[in-house]
């Protein structure tokens, strides 16, 4: 097998892998949506202590689990987990609200604000092309939002149960973008398999304190589904993270956008929900930012591996 054949097989993997992984998120959140009114905090806790099990069965399968735990930023953490339970518990929240293809969908919003993020906090630059993305796959989020935010100024808006759907999931991908720069900051010293083991422990510890605001009896069918929908989220990280280790994180990450053709799939054979047009064609304008602001990471990153590989050898 030749080194071209050989990497061309190994990005196929890649890609198939990431595509599975979305399915498997989009079933997870089919588990979900499917439960019914559940409160969000119990979702998180069933999301999250039973993806421990996938993840530990996996690291035990490959003889890693014993250092698997093992970090000198356990406050990183913690902070990371913090974070992440409040984007999970409101995602969850706008998920048993909105129709299933609306929820994916305005959940795009969150690579759009990393990038706002990363130049507010972080100090990157960030140029025009990045920008003008960004502007533009915000209107797009603007376009999906529109119908449901247009009833904030009528007498009925605000027992809406969407808008607080739309408001909440806008919100969970403002968190989540700032959970994403704390992982950026932990994968420079931590082992994937680490954060991940970490983040569920957190995450479903955290999600214990929310027992008072009135976590509910589940009927069978109900914890069968978000014990379920946890072995999906523990499963769907397993895929996802090798996924972006067999191919380049700019070939792959595109791949996710699967999820709007899914979600619309079985939001309509599952749950009945017909996709609106501000929806679809919301997608497809945030759809075309993100894919433009992943294309322009990757030549950006070509541009400066050029500029490592031209430049002499200091000494």
């Amino acid at each position: 097998m030749t080194v071209d054949h050989a990497a061309g097989h190994s990005t196929l993997r890649g890609i198939t892998l990431k595509i599975v992984s979305v399915a498997v998120f989009v079933g997870m959140q089919t588990c979900i949506k499917a439960a019914g009114g559940v409160p969000a905090g119990q979702i998180v806790f069933f999301r999250s202590f039973f993806a421990i099990f996938p993840i530990i069965a996996f690291l035990a399968f490959k003889g890693e689990l014993a250092t698997a735990f093992t970090t000198k930023r356990p406050f990183n953490h913690i902070a990371r987990g913090l974070v992440g339970v409040g984007a999970m518990g409101l995602g969850f929240f706008a998920l048993t609200r909105l129709p299933l293809p609306e929820a994916i969908t305005l959940n795009y919003a969150q690579p759009l604000l990393v990038v706002v993020f990363s130049s507010v906090f972080l100090g990157e630059t960030i140029r025009v092309y990045r920008w003008s993305a960004v502007v533009v796959g915000l209107a797009g989020v603007l376009v999906i939002s529109w119908p449901e935010l247009t009833l904030l100024n009528s007498d009925q808006g605000l027992d809406d149960q969407e808008v607080l759907g739309v408001l909440a999931a806008l919100i969970a991908a403002a968190i989540s973008a700032v959970a994403m720069l704390l992982v950026r900051n932990l994968v420079q010293t931590e082992k994937t398999a680490t954060i991940v083991l970490w983040f569920s422990s957190t995450a479903s510890v955290l999600s214990l304190f929310t027992l008072p605001f009135g976590w509910q009896a589940l009927t069978p069918l109900q914890a069968a589904l978000l014990v379920f929908a946890g072995f999906c989220g523990g499963l769907g990280q397993i895929l996802m993270t090798a996924a972006y280790r067999h191919a380049e994180a700019s070939v792959v990450a595109p791949f996710e956008y699967t999820s709007m053709i899914l979600g619309v799939v079985v939001g309509y054979f599952v749950f009945g929900d017909v996709t609106s047009l501000n929806t679809l064609i919301g997608g497809v304008i945030v759809v075309a930012a993100g894919i433009f602001i992943i294309w322009r990471e990757r030549q950006l990153g070509l541009e400066r591996t050029r500029t490592r590989t031209a430049a002499p050898p200091q000494g």
